[in-house]
């Protein structure tokens, strides 16, 4: 290692400029590195950790990144500031067949809409988007209850997937196909309940953290986000971005990956050479003049980048 990176400073600079791509949010400045040190960091990375506040991750997230390093230059033998860490196995995460796990969904879930309500559920269906989601915000029992149900039936005899965003127990009694919730609701939710019912589970992350909370789980898909700035609800997170994107792909493809947030026909092709299977969108089809011709052209436009797609030129590499 050169003098100027013998320093946690050095190898935190350098990290930083090395993957500044990966910035987003509020970047910290202040320096930790005396206290990472006291917890049992060393040098290196005490550096990685310094360098993830400077990139703007969160510090759970950027704790998770530090650890994973630390694994990666254990299982190499080396420590590289070029190799972001996407191995599985270097997160703790397994890659094998889960036994409990949720019932499985197709990885490639391709376009994903979500809608407020019944209706729209109906047209997209009709459609032929091949994922919906019902996102219906009510505090009534009974609107809620018929909107489900009238969702449930608009989807039958269709080739739509109908995930319903919360309101598990309806989902369950309603017979729908799955049911999608946030991190408070996964913690609130009977997850083995669910899972008994045959229901399939989409769980909303917004970084490492969560992700690696989600997986132990075992859900039937994992949806990553936001990629880019949405003003459709208050995210307690900045946009994750797409090189953000690329590593959380990499890292967990051994799930169903649906990526969301901000999300138009302009940025589909470069968020689909992250991998992911499935594009969600709101706006780009509530919004739209006339939604279903541009559900219809969203949904071809996915299918045929899935049918020439490559390896992201963007993802981080990793040592092997």
């Amino acid at each position: 290692m050169s003098t100027a990176l013998a320093t946690t400073e050095g190898i935190a600079r350098a990290l930083a400029q090395t993957h500044a791509g990966m910035l987003a949010g509020e970047p910290r400045t202040d320096d930790l590195s005396t206290q990472d040190r006291a917890a049992g960091w060393d040098v290196e990375h005490a550096g990685v950790l310094q360098a993830c506040r400077r990139l703007g991750f969160l510090e759970h997230d950027a704790q998770c990144v530090a650890q994973a390093w630390r694994r990666q230059s254990q299982r190499t033998g080396q420590f590289s500031i070029s190799h972001w860490p996407t191995d599985p196995q270097d997160f703790g995460l397994s890659t094998g067949p889960r036994n409990p796990a949720f019932a499985a969904c197709p990885r490639r879930l391709g376009l994903y809409a979500v809608l407020p309500d019944a209706q729209w559920v109906a047209r997209m269906a009709q459609a032929g988007v091949q994922t919906l989601q019902l996102r219906f915000k009510s505090e009534d029992p009974d609107a809620i209850r018929q909107q489900v149900r009238l969702a449930v039936q608009a989807v039958r005899g269709t080739d739509s997937l109908l995930f319903i965003n919360d309101h598990w127990q309806i989902a369950i009694e309603e017979g729908a196909y799955g049911v999608h919730l946030g991190q408070e609701d996964m913690q609130d939710a009977p997850l083995e309940q669910l899972r008994l019912a045959g229901l399939r589970l989409g769980l909303s992350t917004h970084g490492y953290a969560e992700m690696l909370r989600a997986d132990a789980a075992s859900p039937s898909y994992l949806a990553l986000g936001a990629i880019f700035p949405t003003t459709l609800k208050r995210m307690a997170t900045a946009p994750q971005g797409l090189s953000r994107l690329n590593a959380y792909a990499a890292l967990m493809r051994h799930h169903p990956l649906v990526a969301i947030g901000g999300i138009d026909e302009e940025r589909i092709p470069s968020v689909m050479q992250s991998g992911v299977g499935s594009i969600a969108v709101v706006r780009a089809i509530t919004g739209a003049s006339h939604p279903e011709q541009t559900a219809k052209g969203l949904k071809h436009l996915i299918e045929n980048l899935q049918k020439t797609e490559q390896p992201s030129q963007n993802a981080p590499k990793t040592i092997l």
